[in-house]
């Protein structure tokens, strides 16, 4: 006997799945679009073909077993757009967008020359085409430089690119941090791995790379790295902007503050956290310094 749309949602939630979470999983295993949710409402008693609930339980059961909503549904939204997403890349996460709306709020937006943004270990390509996304639309005269140590990754952003249509805005290149960077810009702006590499936290991520997550015995190796080696690609004023861990907020502006960049400050992600800090570099530099 078939099961009802209300039943597959009940079996869902008996499995220990947020409704939602449960909603856009029986929309996708009925080829239905994830917008659709209020039509499941109105077709509560409906009966769901066999072949849709046996996938629906297959995703269920993945679900259940810690795999991101974003893999299995192949998608996540992010600022405003959608990005495919799969175990290649990061799931884009809402505590990003603090650091997309810093760098929009500092892009500048008249001066006479184009405005180049660097986005450091780019993934998915959240970040470097969401800000792309408002030049395009804001007709803005600046173009996002997107790098990546993994090459899975960087394919991931280019076909995100693809399909947004934001391919003019954005080039993509190979490189493990700055290795392969040249000339300088106005906004750098990261989403670097900061989680410590014995963190605990880090079991229930075992689905996402590893290599994305975690920096060091304190996970700010790769935010020292760029906090040291930035000024020399950052023009006067430019500025540096990072997200890392809602605890870390303090050690970052620190090392800000060490290498000489000015403005250092933090704001807070949605759930009131201290997410993203920055800096901006406004002194000659002088050496390598320390971090």
């Amino acid at each position: 006997m078939q099961r009802t749309i209300r039943q597959n949602l009940s079996a869902a939630q008996s499995l220990g799945l947020e409704r939602l979470d449960a909603q856009l999983l029986l929309l996708e295993a009925l080829g239905r679009s994830h917008s659709e949710r209020a039509w499941l409402l109105a077709h509560d008693d409906d009966a769901v073909a066999e072949v849709a609930t046996q996938c629906f339980e297959q995703f269920c059961q993945r679900c259940a077993a810690g795999e991101p909503l974003a893999y299995i549904v192949g998608c996540q939204e992010f600022f405003g757009l959608r990005f495919n997403v799969d175990a290649r890349v990061l799931v884009p996460r809402p505590d990003t967008e603090t650091l997309v709306q810093w760098v929009l709020d500092v892009l500048p937006t008249d001066q006479e020359t184009p405005v180049r943004i660097l986005d450091l270990g780019t993934g998915s390509g959240a970040v470097a085409l969401s800000v792309a996304n408002h030049i395009q639309k804001m007709d803005l005269q600046a173009s996002v430089v997107a790098l990546d140590a993994s090459s899975d990754a960087l394919n991931v952003a280019r076909h995100n690119a693809l399909a947004l249509g934001l391919q003019p805005w954005v080039k993509f290149f190979h490189s493990d941090w700055f290795e392969k960077v040249t000339g300088q810009f106005a906004i750098i702006a990261s989403n670097p791995p900061y989680i410590a590499s014995q963190d605990m936290h880090l079991d229930a991520l075992v689905h996402e790379p590893l290599q994305a997550l975690a920096a060091g015995a304190d996970g700010l190796d790769d935010i020292r790295h760029i906090v040291q080696t930035a000024p020399a690609y950052l023009e006067q004023g430019g500025w540096l902007v990072l997200e890392h861990g809602f605890d870390q907020a303090v050690q970052v502006c620190d090392l800000l503050n060490r290498r000489g960049y000015q403005s250092v400050q933090s704001r807070t992600d949605l759930a009131g956290r201290l997410r993203c800090s920055a800096g901006q570099w406004g002194g000659r530099q002088n050496g390598p310094g320390r971090a």
